[in-house]
């Protein structure tokens, strides 16, 4: 029976990526802050990187669904013998990497040196080792960016967003990221490589967003300002602290196309991610863990 470590395994992706390893009868150590009750086939670790308990000696695959730098240093330094890496990174490596935001720049920096030291220490260990970067994700109603702005709509009863927000999207649906994690295991062709993960569908900035507006109950108005006008709302709602993280940069990329070719990830494990079809349930509040 083969035996996976999944670090992230309550996470958004690391959840769906558990049920597809238990149908195919892997044996699974899964490590969390708050783990849940056991089951057959299925140990759960309370820990996280940098402070874990023991692991396994050996695996026949580990599974990384968390924070990849945190990841990368603890795989830099582990004894345990494994012949397959797979763990997420972002395609904020490239997104990011020149952006005017020094916190984002560094986002991107971590990410990459990140993804170099998975590949180093997977090669020392005459490992495979494979990088995931998906796009905007979507579907656990725990990330950071879609089903914030579902919440947002839900109290306002209306979003706003600047004129001409046109930037292409590929929003990436959490089960298409972890059957794409579980598509991995067996392809060689994967073995040192890393994939963008864009979503089935590309569409706009504001069409993205006004379907996941049109998908709540009730449904939320989508209202388009001038940019001055949207520029002196945004800076109101950040001096309330209701805009926290949404800076000029992000703004600025709403007009920026951020599109990605899955066709590698399509060639080499059959990715095959579904349209954006959003539902109220996909952005419903849950507790998150890693």
């Amino acid at each position: 029976m083969r035996h996976a470590l999944v670090f992230g395994g309550t996470g958004q992706i690391g959840y769906p990526l558990l049920g597809l390893l238990q149908r195919d009868g892997w044996r699974i150590t899964a490590v969390s802050r708050r783990p849940p009750t056991d089951e057959p086939g299925l140990q759960w670790l309370r820990g996280e990187l940098g402070q874990l308990p023991a692991l396994p000696s050996r695996v026949d695959a580990i599974f990384s669904c968390g924070p990849l730098d945190a990841f990368s240093q603890w795989y830099a330094d582990a004894t345990i013998d494994c012949p397959r890496v797979i763990a997420f990174g972002s395609t904020s490596i490239e997104v990011k990497r020149g952006s005017a935001d020094a916190e984002e720049r560094d986002v991107a920096r971590r990410l990459r040196e990140g993804e170099e030291g998975v590949f180093a220490a997977a090669a020392r260990r005459d490992a495979a080792a494979t990088l995931l970067r998906p796009t905007l994700v979507y579907g656990a109603g725990r990330d950071a960016t879609l089903t914030r702005i579902a919440q947002l709509a839900q109290r306002w009863r209306r979003f706003p967003l600047p004129r001409n927000a046109n930037g292409l999207r590929q929003p990436v649906h959490v089960d298409d990221l972890a059957s794409a994690a579980f598509g991995c295991v067996a392809s060689t062709a994967t073995h040192g490589n890393a994939y963008a993960l864009p979503g089935g569908e590309t569409l706009t900035y504001r069409d993205m967003v006004a379907r996941v507006l049109a998908c709540l109950k009730p449904p939320a108005q989508l209202v388009e300002l001038p940019s001055p006008v949207f520029n002196f709302a945004l800076f109101t709602a950040q001096l309330t602290g209701r805009a926290t993280g949404l800076g000029e940069a992000a703004v600025r990329r709403m007009r920026s196309d951020l599109a990605f070719d899955a066709t590698p990830a399509q060639r080499d494990f059959g990715y095959a991610p579904r349209a954006f079809r959003p539902s109220a349930d996909m952005f419903l509040p849950r507790d998150s863990d890693g």
